[in-house]
């Protein structure tokens, strides 16, 4: 029997109508070099309101991601909600495929707007890659950062070392860019601090078809990006005040890159470890995690304490 309903693109449309009903508009922006970006803009952009970006992972479209903020956040900010380069309708020609690039894409699409200085960042997961390098590229343009669960400190060595739950890149990316049921519930697993025990393969599917199948390729050099070549000593010490947030128990990033990232960027950073979560925060403890953003993106900032670099504080 044919396919009659599908239970991701419903919910994909709900998220278009509650980010429409929040005040945001769809735009799609043409770069003309091969690479159109799409973004969720406010359909009124206020000078009065500081100006906020939010950059996704890997996994579904933005909305998907960040539809438990948007919310609580569109009343304090212009929200800038985009897909990242072949995700969602974001898609591009050209054979980058580095963080850098994507960064370079974001800040062109947000010029484009009309937007070129003082940007929040809040970066999750592959969107920290790139929020680090946007904010490491175009000091003048990024205010403050947030950095979630975000292995930017990672070198390709560690995985060799056995830091982390898959000894491959292919294995990693068979497991992050699922292709069957059992590939996303192994990655439920390596995601969730609690995943879900009831997955119905239906389901999985649905999801599979509807956001996993598209750009597969593109998506795959992506992460093998991320990998090659990788070393600390070749990571910027951007300047900008910076939050570090993490799940307790992420196995896809392990907390030690949390620590590791803290001691790399010094006094100027911060890091919150959310208790009893993993790594998709966003889905686990979207309250949490918020209860930590609108203090750091909206207060000013306090002098920078001298402490030991590594400190951290656990939240419930």
């Amino acid at each position: 029997m044919d396919k009659c309903f599908s239970f991701t693109a419903s919910r994909d449309w709900c998220y278009r109508i509650s980010f429409s009903n929040a005040g945001l508009k769809s735009a799609t922006t043409d770069l003309g070099d091969g690479t159109i970006m799409h973004c969720w803009v406010p359909k009124t952009h206020k000078d009065k309101k500081p100006t906020l970006l939010l950059i996704h992972g890997i996994g579904a479209n933005a909305m998907w991601q960040w539809g438990e903020f948007i919310s609580p956040l569109v009343s304090k900010f212009n929200l800038y909600v985009p897909d990242l380069v072949f995700f969602g309708d974001s898609h591009s020609t050209r054979p980058e495929r580095t963080e850098s690039f994507q960064a370079q894409c974001v800040m062109r699409l947000m010029e484009a707007h009309g937007v070129r200085r003082r940007m929040k960042v809040v970066g999750l997961s592959y969107g920290g890659f790139v929020g680090y390098s946007l904010a490491a590229q175009f000091p003048e343009a990024v205010e403050r950062i947030v950095v979630g669960c975000s292995g930017v400190c990672m070198e390709e060595k560690d995985m060799e070392e056995g830091m982390f739950k898959v000894s491959t890149v292919d294995e990693a990316m068979s497991i992050l860019l699922p292709q069957s049921p059992e590939k996303m519930r192994e990655l439920m697993r390596l995601s969730f601090y609690k995943p879900s025990k009831i997955m119905p393969s239906c389901f999985l599917n649905d999801f599979i078809d509807v956001m996993c199948t598209e750009y597969h390729q593109e998506k795959k050099e992506l992460i093998e990006a991320i990998h090659k070549d990788r070393k600390l000593s070749d990571l910027p010490k951007i300047t900008q005040p910076t939050l570090i947030v993490w799940g307790e128990h992420d196995k896809v990033f392990p907390i030690e890159l949390a620590h590791r990232l803290k001691r790399h960027l010094g006094e100027n950073a911060q890091l919150v470890v959310i208790k009893n979560a993993g790594h998709a925060i966003n889905v686990e403890k979207p309250k949490e995690v918020y209860k930590h953003l609108k203090p750091f993106l909206i207060d000013p900032l306090p002098p920078p304490k001298h402490q030991n670099n590594g400190n951290s504080h656990k939240v419930d």
